[in-house]
This record gives structure tokens, C-alpha cells and sequence, in this order.
């Protein structure tokens, strides 16, 4: 069980500037809200103020600490949309959420530092980065200037190719030399609030997600959250020959054992289920 878990923003770092910390309690739950027409599992179903803020209430009733808010898809093959574009679907949702649900802890999930600056002056708390700054050059100067939580995650690829063939000659070793790397240079630009996600289904094959799984906790070696996020993703639904509507049961399976291994965050489109791993592997 991670010791580097619960968020919760301090006042004085919320009402001036968003900014937030992480305290040393529980895991906590990240709440999916895809505003994408297409996600690999709900693109096109929040479109309207309406949906999105039940949408966002339910994730918060459920338990959810952090809502994770994209504009754009990752599934693979996914087209690139540009930060203009992304900014126009975001900044709305961002003012809406703020008005509506004033205690909201907001995620946006890009890889634009331009959304990133923008939709944290609009009222977001993280930044959660899928290219971990290998997207966008600006980005790392952009997040010490904002100084706020980032989520950076690891990818063999661009999300337009990530699974064409990835290739390892050790997955887990290479993954944690790529996040002491990129922890070296967030640190030397005064970056502490540091997320690291070790990218499930981001550039690797079946056996690479479980090779990564079953060796979890060595990620707990930085000392940082981890963050996990297999939610209804091809590992579990390919290896269980079924598709992403019925790989909930899997899901719940793969959060315990990335529970029991140290992660500190749960990315998740079902909230309640999620909630009960939590409680289940803390009480155990």
C-alpha cells in the first residue's frame, strides 16, 4: 500500500493559485471524464452542460478525489488535435465545473503546454501529460512556472503508432530509467509535485503490461505517486476475449493488485468499483 497518497490542496495554495500537495494518507481515485467523440470506451457521451456535470457529481459522490478531464484521445491510432482545438472544448467545461461544483479538484489530461497554462489559469489543479514532455518543448518550463501537480507517463511511441510492434529488452528496467531521467530534469527546474504513471497500454504488448503489473512496486523506489490506470484497456479485455463494456471485473482485478503493490492513484471510468478495491486492500 503507497504511503504517498491522499490529495488534498491547501487552502491558502487552492484560493491563490491552484496549486496543490499531496499528503501521506490513503489512495485516491481519478475520476475519467472524456469529452473526446472518440474514446475507446465513452467517446461522445458527455456532450452537453447537462451530462457533464451529472457526469461529474456522480464521480464525486462515488468517492472520487480528482476528476481527469481530455479533450483528446489516446486510444491507438488516435488523431492529433491541436491545442487551440482542445482549449475551445476545455476552458467551458473548466468554468462550468468551477461555478457548478465549486470544490472540484480538476485533472487535464494533454500534452499542449499551451492547454496546460491556460486551463490552470481558468481554475484546473493538475496537469496530467500522456508524452511526459516529449510532445511539447515548452512543457517542463511551463509546469515550473505554474508549479503545480504533473502526471507524467511513459510512452514507447506517439499514440499514432505506440503499437505498432513495441520492443523491450527488459520493459520494467527501461521504464524506471526513463522516469529517473525525467524526474533529473523536472527536479533541476524546481518541479517537486511529481506524478509518475507507468503508461498501461502506451507503447506496449500484452506481456509487457503484466511484465510492469507484477513488478509494481519498484516504482515505489522515487518516492512520488504512482499512478495506474488500466481502466477497461485492451490488457484486460484482449486477454479475457471480450470487449471494453465487459471488462469492469478485470479492471477491478488489476487496481487490487497495483493497490497491493504500492500505487498511490486509480484513473478509472467506474468510480464505486474503484473506491471498493480502496477500501477492501486498505482494510485487509
Amino acid at each position: 500500500m503507497s504511503k504517498y497518497t491522499s490529495f488534498k490542496p491547501s487552502e491558502e495554495q487552492n484560493s491563490k493559485s491552484n496549486s496543490s500537495v499531496f499528503s501521506t494518507k490513503n489512495p485516491i481515485v481519478m475520476g475519467i471524464l472524456n469529452v473526446t467523440e472518440d474514446s475507446f470506451f465513452d467517446g461522445g457521451k458527455y456532450k452537453n452542460e447537462k451530462q457533464i456535470i451529472n457526469r461529474c457529481k456522480k464521480i464525486l459522490e462515488e468517492g472520487a478525489s480528482i476528476i481527469d478531464i481530455g479533450a483528446q484521445s489516446s486510444r491507438p491510432g488516435a488523431t492529433l488535435i491541436q491545442a487551440d482545438k482542445e482549449l475551445l472544448k476545455l476552458i467551458p467545461i473548466i468554468k462550468l465545473l468551477k461555478t457548478e461544483i465549486p470544490e472540484i479538484i480538476i485533472s487535464i489530461d494533454t500534452f499542449w503546454a499551451k492547454t496546460a497554462k491556460e486551463c490552470i489559469e481558468a481554475g484546473a489543479h493538475i496537469i496530467n501529460d500522456i508524452s511526459a514532455g516529449e510532445m511539447d518543448a515548452s512543457m517542463f518550463d511551463t509546469i515550473a512556472e505554474l508549479q503545480i501537480p504533473y502526471v507524467i507517463m511513459h510512452m514507447q511511441g506517439t499514440s499514432k503508432n505506440m503499437q505498432n510492434n513495441p520492443a523491450y529488452n527488459n520493459v520494467v528496467n527501461e521504464v524506471i530509467i526513463y522516469f529517473k531521467e525525467k524526474i533529473k530534469q523536472l527536479k533541476s527546474k524546481g518541479i517537486q509535485q511529481i506524478i509518475i504513471d507507468p503508461g498501461f497500454g502506451f507503447g506496449k504488448t500484452l506481456t509487457h503490461n503484466y511484465q510492469i503489473l507484477n513488478a509494481l512496486e519498484q516504482f515505489n523506489q522515487f518516492e512520488i505517486p504512482v499512478l495506474v490506470g488500466t481502466s477497461r484497456k485492451s490488457m484486460i479485455y484482449n486477454l479475457l476475449d471480450t470487449k471494453p463494456t465487459n471488462a469492469l471485473n478485470g479492471t477491478s482485478i488489476t487496481n487490487t493488485i497495483a493497490l497491493q503493490k504500492g500505487a498511490s492513484i486509480l484513473r478509472v471510468h467506474d468510480v464505486k468499483e474503484a473506491m471498493e478495491c480502496i477500501k477492501i486492500t486498505t482494510f485487509a
